[in-house]
């Protein structure tokens, strides 16, 4: 949902900077309009598409699979609250009729922000979860050819 989230918010950003008047002070494009960086909610889908299937069909593949999508999604995000910042911390002054759409882009970088950092956590989470499913999974599976040897005699 929060990868949604952020390829709506690229969308609402594109038509809002995209609607820009050239000024006398130029236009305001941020560093996260440049990279593209609120497209890379795509990456948090991704990693959530990988997420359900590894729940539904359990095997050391999917969950090795999802586990590697959320270390991908954990540096995605941290890259993207790391350009945010930067673009947040540094400001320069736009022509007056631009003023408005620069601030409610910067409104928006601070929402995606918080569901930024809110991504980095629940990947973290996953990752952990994914990693003590792995585990089991590796120690699980001598027993049970043990325990199938031991019921043959």
């Amino acid at each position: 949902m929060i990868g949604t989230f952020c390829v709506f918010m690229w969308y609402l950003v594109l038509i809002l900077y995209m609607g820009q008047i050239k000024g006398v002070f130029g236009t305001y494009e941020p560093i996260t309009y440049k990279t593209g960086c609120f497209l890379w909610g795509i990456i948090f889908i991704i990693s959530g598409i990988s997420i359900i299937r590894a729940t539904r069909h359990p095997s050391q593949r999917q969950l090795t699979c999802a586990m590697l999508m959320n270390i991908l999604c954990i540096i995605v995000a941290i890259i993207s609250v790391i350009l945010t910042v930067v673009e947040l911390s540094t400001f320069e002054s736009v022509s007056y009729r631009n003023y408005g759409q620069a601030k409610l882009g910067r409104e928006i970088s601070r929402v995606l922000l918080s569901f930024y950092s809110l991504e980095v956590s629940i990947a973290f989470t996953y990752t952990i979860f994914g990693c003590v499913g792995l585990c089991r999974k590796k120690e699980d599976a001598p027993t049970a050819d043990t325990e199938e040897v031991e019921d043959a005699f």
